[in-house]
């Protein structure tokens, strides 16, 4: 009976040990280590690849964000503020406590087939308003120029970039919106245009957040 007892008591001793250092190596040591070799070499990533303007945090480079005016008595979709690059088409972008811009209430896609008659309608609705948006007194945008980024949203909902088209696409008018030469807006959109990672991986591409912070920094310039 002793012998049962003490045995007992040893693998509940051991079995608690290992217990211990399990969860001092993989819930403190491990965590720890992993954040310093984060910070140390990979530190903008590891803080969620934050995107600064005037010194405040305005975003993450990883995340798409709206540039809507704000909405109008008894208005339930908002305009888009044309003096802005614009996006992908999102999904649940609102406002959160980090960026009053956007909120992420939900990521994904519609989840409805190419054939399918509501998003035809979108697409074909949003294709008519990148015309109209960006058609500005001296250039006309035909609706076969319309890459098809600039009228449907990507897996996510919350893609960052746009293709360099769709932003070239845009010049005209955010350059009459804002006062700027065309010149002066074709010289941004080419200075944030990155080609593909490694020279082979993804597209070509232009991150949204990034070239507003800069236009607006030409805008005030």
């Amino acid at each position: 009976m002793n012998n049962s007892v003490t045995n007992t008591a040893r693998l509940l001793w051991a079995g608690l040990r290992a217990l211990l250092v399990l969860t001092l190596v993989t819930g403190v040591v491990y965590p720890l280590a992993i954040t310093g070799v984060g910070q140390g070499l990979f530190s903008h990533q590891a803080n969620g690849s934050e995107v600064k303007a005037e010194g405040k945090v305005v975003g993450s480079s990883l995340i798409g964000q709206a540039y809507n005016l704000p909405l109008k008595k008894g208005q339930e979709t908002p305009q888009a503020d044309l003096k802005w690059f614009q996006g992908r088409p999102q999904n649940g972008l609102g406002t959160n406590t980090v960026n009053t811009q956007y909120s992420l209430i939900l990521s994904g896609a519609t989840n409805r087939s190419g054939d399918n008659a509501d998003l035809i309608k979108w697409v074909k609705e949003a294709k008519a308003a990148v015309v109209k948006d960006n058609s500005v007194t001296g250039y006309t945008v035909r609706p076969s120029d319309v890459p098809a980024d600039a009228v449907t949203s990507s897996g996510s909902g919350l893609d960052p970039d746009i293709s360099p088209e769709y932003a070239r696409l845009q010049i005209h008018r955010v350059a009459q919106e804002n006062g700027l030469s065309v010149a002066r807006v074709t010289k941004l959109v080419d200075a944030h245009t990155e080609g593909r990672t490694l020279g082979f991986m993804g597209e070509p591409r232009v991150n949204v957040l990034e070239l507003n912070v800069a236009l607006k920094e030409a805008a005030q310039g």
